[in-house]
């Protein structure tokens, strides 16, 4: 239940690496391109006029990653969008993409084996939730941000989601909550993994379970995007938990469950009111 860390399916296990991480090679802060430069050939590094020449080379083959460990098929022409921001929000949360660093599209298109298109359309999405910046001729540069605005976002998520919580845990049936806990094991499951990005999408997946008991799907829509912005790395390093404070994490929302189930209102309320107040 932390707010540091996230991932998501989709993206590569690098050789060597940790499971569920996609690996996004650093790359190199290159000056603007001069004015003037304009989109030559879809797939080409100028695509967009994004200046790629002194860019490091890329190795191949490179292959786009899944949870855990399990290799995907090619990239479907039907999902490439879809399945490219998945792997880009997995790089993003697990620090493979460095706050800062400019990174353009032609360059990644070519780590995932597809045109530069797909790419931009997955950073422009990225942008839009705040987590990229567009730099004009060069790229995407990963938005730099502090502590601050991750405890503005812990205070926000509780005013949102702790009354909902409480009045959840008055009305909603035993069983209903019971019908959760495969989830709140499979967080448990990926916090064992060690890794971060893994633990966030089910961290995630839990959270969008619970508060989707109160039947508003925006409040579901607006949580969930606060809970991904929560998960973005901070300034000065990529991932702020280790295996330990994953599993206590993970050990929250079994607990949070059986609180729920029991309708134990005064453990659920100094659980989701710890959850928060340790979110910073």
């Amino acid at each position: 239940m932390k707010q540091g860390v996230q991932g998501s399916a989709g993206a590569g296990v690098p050789e060597g690496g940790a499971p569920g991480v996609a690996r996004v090679p650093r790359q190199q802060r290159v000056p603007a391109a001069p004015d003037g430069v304009r989109e030559r050939g879809e797939g080409s590094p100028g695509a967009r006029g994004e200046h790629t020449h002194s860019e490091p080379p890329i190795p191949q083959p490179w292959l786009p990653v899944s949870q855990v460990s399990a290799q995907r098929s090619p990239v479907q022409r039907s999902s490439v969008r879809g399945q490219i921001l998945d792997a880009l929000r997995t790089a993003l949360v697990a620090g493979e993409l460095k706050p800062g660093e400019v990174y353009s599209a032609p360059v990644l298109g070519e780590r995932f084996g597809v045109s530069a298109t797909p790419v931009r359309e997955a950073m422009q999405q990225l942008a839009l939730e705040g987590a990229v910046e567009v730099v004009p001729n060069r790229g995407f540069r990963v938005v730099e941000r502090g502590t601050r605005e991750l405890a503005e976002l812990a205070e926000v998520r509780a005013l949102i989601e702790v009354p909902v919580m409480l009045r959840l845990a008055r009305t909603v049936p035993a069983e209903r909550w019971a019908g959760l806990r495969p989830l709140a094991e499979e967080t448990v499951r990926a916090a064992a993994s060690g890794c971060a990005a893994t633990y966030a999408e089910s961290d995630r997946a839990f959270h969008r379970a619970l508060l989707g008991l109160s039947g508003n799907g925006q409040l579901v829509r607006i949580a969930e995007d606060l809970h991904r912005r929560a998960q973005w790395p901070l300034v000065g390093g990529p991932v702020r938990h280790g295996r330990a404070e994953l599993v206590a994490d993970a050990a929250e929302h079994v607990a949070l469950l059986d609180a729920l189930i029991d309708r134990d209102l005064d453990v659920v309320r100094a659980l989701v009111g710890e959850h928060f107040a340790g979110a910073n």
